[in-house]
């Protein structure tokens, strides 16, 4: 038998060669998730519903064939798995495979639970008045961010070492900041091209979080579109350990929102600069000339499609049992005009052509992930009547300022988890990179996990 606290410390490559070996089988592995889950179930809340009787079907002699996987509920994904988007007012069962899941099952991902997110997936904090709060394996009263907060809290805690999560805003990401894992965006269209947006160009992206980079460069090649462009040099994970050459690399700890960034995490992030540096690369200090109103006018076209979306729904959820945002975004696309729309996808132009502007020069950028380490439960109250769709935007991107650009604009960006708080918190850096170059930000990546190793790091509430 596999040994909870053994299975704990292995990432996915690890548990898939034990299996490829003989040294234990996948009815041990899964055996071994369950026990593991069930260990952090109560302490964290990251699990929508009690764990599936059996796992998902998923092809055994996959690159990942056996591997422990927990979908998100950011709605039908997997073919019959219930869905609710976080919401007291949505009941669904998936008829049909997302796109997305049709290839972790051919990954051999085996899915055996669901994980929380917030009502529609609009918040950087995972708490709803459906699931509740989940909680931080670091500090139970601190925040797993938001949407994709159950997979980085589950993920961190080594009940599974790989789970599903999307990214609208930051949605990957920041989650993997608040809880010390490895969370990439993919560029628009290289695993999912996110839900339309009448107007513009979809901002959403599905994919996943892990602990290695490695799982992250494996599971990109088997969940990458099939005309995805890759890198000349092979699959990404191989050049986990490829040198990418001498780099010109921008580094930023200022906030292009002008919000006022934690000292810590300023000096984390220029202490990742000063490694790369030391490794090899040209780094210098920049500045990405974006603005944020504009950033917001983009994402208020997302948001409306959330909206649009609940509106046009065949069963319509009740208006009040929705949260009181998404209830202000029900008011407000119902009576959004077409002039609303020309504006916020003139936004979304403008962002696009600042963020390729700030590539000038440049083949990577490095900032921060979030403004502040993780937040108080309750801090960002999705309840709270007093926001409209503007101003809770305005509102959660004080806490993230540096994430939703790259959504709008489309570029991949990956955050890994470099330091720590004096009190013990996660501090995540970002990396971006130009579109399609996920192959940098693997390289890079896998520099920064040998430089700045953080595998030993194991938070209190931790599985086995």
């Amino acid at each position: 038998m596999l040994d909870p606290t053994d299975y704990a410390q292995l990432d996915a490559v690890g548990l898939r060669e034990l299996m490829a070996n003989g040294e234990v089988s996948a009815a041990e592995v899964e055996e071994a998730a369950r026990v593991a889950l069930t260990s952090v179930a109560d302490d964290l809340g990251a699990l929508t519903q009690p764990l599936f009787e059996t796992a998902l079907a998923h092809e055994a002699d996959g690159p990942l064939g056996g591997v422990p996987f927990v979908i998100k509920d950011s709605g039908p994904f997997a073919r019959g798995v219930p869905f609710a988007f976080g919401s007291r007012a949505i009941h669904g069962v998936a008829d049909a495979d997302h796109e997305l899941m049709s290839r972790f099952r051919r990954a051999g991902l085996a899915a055996i639970g669901q994980t929380c997110a917030p009502e529609l997936g609009l918040n950087f904090a995972t708490e709803s008045r459906r699931y509740g709060v989940t909680r931080n394996p670091w500090n139970r009263e601190r925040g797993v961010g938001g949407s994709s907060g159950g997979a980085a809290a589950l993920v961190a805690s080594g009940a599974v070492p790989v789970a599903h999560g999307s990214d609208g805003a930051g949605s990957i990401r920041i989650p993997a900041a608040c809880c010390g894992v490895v969370g990439l965006k993919p560029s628009r269209g290289t695993t999912t091209s996110g839900p339309p947006v009448r107007g513009g160009l979809p901002m959403g992206v599905d994919f996943a979080v892990t602990r290695t980079v490695r799982d992250t460069a494996v599971l990109l090649d088997a969940a990458a579109t099939p005309d995805t462009i890759r890198s000349p040099a092979g699959p990404y994970a191989k050049l986990v350990i490829v040198d990418p050459g001498r780099l010109r690399i921008g580094f930023a700890t200022e906030s292009w929102a002008g919000v006022d960034v934690d000292a810590e995490i300023a000096a984390v992030t220029r202490g990742v600069a000063d490694t790369l540096d030391w490794i090899g690369h040209d780094v210098a200090e920049t500045t990405p000339a974006i603005d944020q109103r504009e950033v917001v006018d983009a994402l208020l076209l997302a948001i409306h499609a959330a909206g649009r979306a609940l509106l046009l729904a065949p069963r319509r959820p009740e208006t009040r049992l929705l949260e009181a945002v998404s209830r202000s975004i029900v008011a407000e696309t119902a009576a959004m005009t077409d002039e609303d729309v020309d504006r916020f996808a003139l936004g979304q132009r403008h962002v696009t052509t600042s963020v390729e502007r700030s590539f000038d020069g440049l083949d990577l950028l490095v900032m921060p992930v979030t403004a502040q380490l993780p937040l108080r439960h309750g801090t960002l109250d999705y309840d709270d009547p007093r926001w409209a769709a503007r101003t809770w935007i305005e509102r959660i991107l004080e806490y993230g300022p540096f994430t939703a650009a790259f959504n709008v604009s489309g570029h991949p960006a990956i955050s890994l988890p470099l330091g720590q708080s004096r009190s013990g918190m996660p501090i995540g850096v970002q990396l971006v990179a130009r579109i399609a170059r996920e192959d940098l930000l693997v390289q890079v990546a896998g520099q920064l996990e040998q430089a700045m190793p953080w595998a030993g790091r194991q938070p209190p509430i931790f599985a086995g």
